[in-house]
């Protein structure tokens, strides 16, 4: 039963790769002209979305990366990660 309740929990991982799918389906079909895969696409990275803020409400600051997730958040544009890695830095 446990197991079904994992499945069940929001991810950031999960949440960020169905992100990265959802911007892959948009390009295909901006590039293709095939709106199926750009509605897609931008469906699957609303639902991401909202699965990684939803994770990230859950998370315990404690446990993230700090600085590193902070930088890696500014550089990809992740406004999620920018607060998590805030959130999670260890005082200097």
């Amino acid at each position: 039963m446990s197991s079904q309740n994992n499945q069940q929990q929001p991810s950031l991982i999960g949440g960020h790769a169905e992100y990265i799918k959802g911007a892959a389906e948009a390009t295909i079909g901006s590039v293709t002209g095939s709106q199926a895969w750009t509605s897609s696409g931008e469906q699957a990275k609303s639902h991401a979305v909202d699965t990684m803020k939803a994770a990230g409400e859950q998370r315990d600051p404690s446990q993230g990366f700090g600085k590193v997730e902070q930088k890696l958040g500014q550089a990809t544009g992740c406004e999620g990660m920018v607060k998590e890695g805030e959130a999670s830095k260890k005082p200097e």
